[in-house]
């Protein structure tokens, strides 16, 4: 299977700082009051805006197609591991078998949570929406999803670990996909997803990052 890529590659920076954004989101959500830490937090968060700010493009549009050679920001590939570089995505750990078969395993810190102890409905859809088209990339053939419905079976908890699986078919310029959450033997919720099969090659031209001037 060769590999279905569109974008470059996160820095290794934004990998750990995405980390540690989205441990810190859990624990400021845990507190029971006032920290001194949270304002030297709040306050080096400050600075580093400040300082990236003129630095970074990220209210321009990405340097894709049209605006190749644009002022433009760079554009993350967002096929695989999106939530290892975006603290808004869950991370996950997934095994793809073959261009049919995929699982893993995902766990929701409190950053996710929606009723008490529970992951948020919306996370979840967001979750399946991410590994089938990861599972896609990784089979070497992807498309734009043109469909996404989830059942809601029973409530998925936090901080657990779980498992999923995900089952494709191809077939008449389509990709269909069912994917399942699981804790233990529980079916927790599952997903139909659909999505238009893609040409690689007529993919738009992207910009390598330029560097640091």
């Amino acid at each position: 299977m060769e590999p279905w890529t569109f974008g470059v590659e996160p820095l290794d920076q934004t990998t750990r700082a995405a980390a540690l954004l989205r441990q810190a989101t859990g624990l400021l959500l845990a507190a029971e009051g006032p920290d001194p830490a949270v304002e030297t937090l709040i306050g080096d968060l400050e600075v580093a805006i400040d300082a990236l700010g003129g630095a970074a493009a990220a209210d321009r549009p990405p340097r894709v197609g049209a605006g190749v050679d644009g002022d433009g920001r760079a554009y993350i590939d967002h096929g695989r591991d999106v939530g290892a570089f975006d603290p808004m995505v869950p991370e996950y750990r997934i095994e793809v078998a073959d261009a049919e078969h995929a699982t893993g395993e995902v766990t929701f810190p409190i950053a996710y949570e929606g009723p008490p102890g529970i992951v948020h409905g919306g996370f979840l859809a967001l979750f399946f929406d991410c590994v089938v088209q990861h599972h896609h990339c990784v089979a070497g053939l992807a498309g734009k999803t043109t469909s996404l419905a989830v059942r809601y079976r029973r409530p998925a908890p936090l901080l657990t670990a779980l498992s999923f699986a995900v089952e494709r078919h191809v077939g008449g310029g389509r990709i269909h996909s069912t994917a399942r959450l699981l804790d233990g033997e529980r079916l927790l919720c599952e997903a139909e997803v659909d999505a238009i099969e893609g040409d690689h090659a007529a993919l738009p031209p992207v910009s390598p990052r330029r560097g640091v001037a």
